[in-house]
């Protein structure tokens, strides 16, 4: 049993079954022994996971050459600072300071209090969103009903339906899932909308550029998309849909639902420009060039590895990831 599952079922021993957001919260950032927060490398062949940021040095220039743009299109403040959220090895934001050597970099795991106040710049993170603890609800014929968790065993067992949703939670559904049907499920990341008010409230003049894993509220209406919700467990490169085994050795995910972050950004005085797949927004980036800028100066061998890294981010990843654009 790991030292997290140890505290879990302390905790519901001690109050009862608990929320699947206090579940995930533990298992990923409890500060000893959760899944980001235990000092072992997630990432590559030796970890759980691959993500864009092991790319490297393809994924970093195109993030760079989009900063840039957006630098030069505010006149090029003296003062522009990046801010990359969950920067993980931190491999994109090196790449940003080697081509953009005058502006200030920063990376912020967990965000409370981490970032200046008013700055101009902008604010990027790749995987950051779908990695917040995340609500379980269900619609049924009775009303928005919440998936808890309670021990079992020496294990943890889904209480189905077990209480009447949160009112914050069932609003959150009503205004970002109105179209769920009854019977399917859906996570509800309220932690999403406070870091993204918190990122408003600090940027004075800027872009977020956000790219997750993600869907539309229309994609998931009536069930056409993840009728049983999105949650998922990564380890040692395999995809598994029990969440609640091992807590804090397995990273846990859900879709991010990137209609309540463009809604809810409206509200902050964010400017959506448009939702997109990670393929199309590196072509609108390479195209004018044909791409010759991110492999500019390599030499026939490293051309060769700098062609792969493109070729598996636009065709490879291209489709699964989304990518959103916010101006304020």
């Amino acid at each position: 049993m790991t030292p997290v599952a140890d505290l879990l079922h302390e905790e519901i021993r001690a109050t009862g079954p608990i929320s699947f957001r206090r579940f995930m919260d533990l298992a990923l950032y409890h500060p000893n022994h959760g899944y980001y927060t235990r000092g072992e490398d997630p990432f590559g062949r030796e970890g759980d996971f691959y993500t864009n940021s092991q790319l490297q040095p393809v994924f970093g220039r195109f993030i760079a050459q989009q900063i840039a743009r957006w630098r030069d299109e505010m006149g090029l403040p003296e003062e522009f600072t990046v801010v990359e959220l969950g920067a993980g090895r931190g491999e994109t934001l090196e790449e940003v300071g080697k081509a953009l050597p005058s502006v200030r970099c920063l990376a912020v795991e967990r965000m409370e209090g981490a970032l200046p106040q008013g700055f101009q710049g902008v604010v990027y993170s790749n995987e950051f969103f779908d990695a917040l603890p995340v609500h379980l609800v269900e619609r049924s014929a009775d009303g928005l009903a919440e998936w808890l968790v309670d021990s079992r065993n020496d294990g943890f067992r889904w209480i189905e339906r077990g209480c009447p949703a949160e009112p914050i939670v069932a609003e959150y559904v009503d205004k970002y899932a109105a179209g769920l049907a009854e019977g399917d499920r859906i996570e509800v990341n309220l932690k999403a909308l406070d870091q993204l008010e918190h990122i408003a409230g600090a940027l004075h003049h800027g872009y977020i550029l956000t790219i997750d894993y993600g869907y539309s509220t229309e994609e998931i209406a009536a069930g056409r998309r993840f009728p049983q919700g999105s949650l998922m467990a990564y380890a040692r490169h395999q995809a598994r849909e029990d969440v609640l085994s091992e807590p804090g050795s397995r990273d846990i995910t859900a879709h991010v639902n990137f209609t309540a972050l463009e809604q809810r950004g409206e509200e902050l005085g964010l400017q959506s420009l448009g939702l997109r797949t990670q393929a199309q927004f590196l072509f609108a980036l390479g195209e004018a060039d044909n791409f010759a800028a991110i492999i500019e100066g390599a030499t026939e061998a490293e051309t060769l590895q700098l062609r792969m890294q493109l070729k598996s981010l636009l065709f490879g990843m291209g489709e699964t990831f989304r990518v959103l654009v916010q101006k304020k």
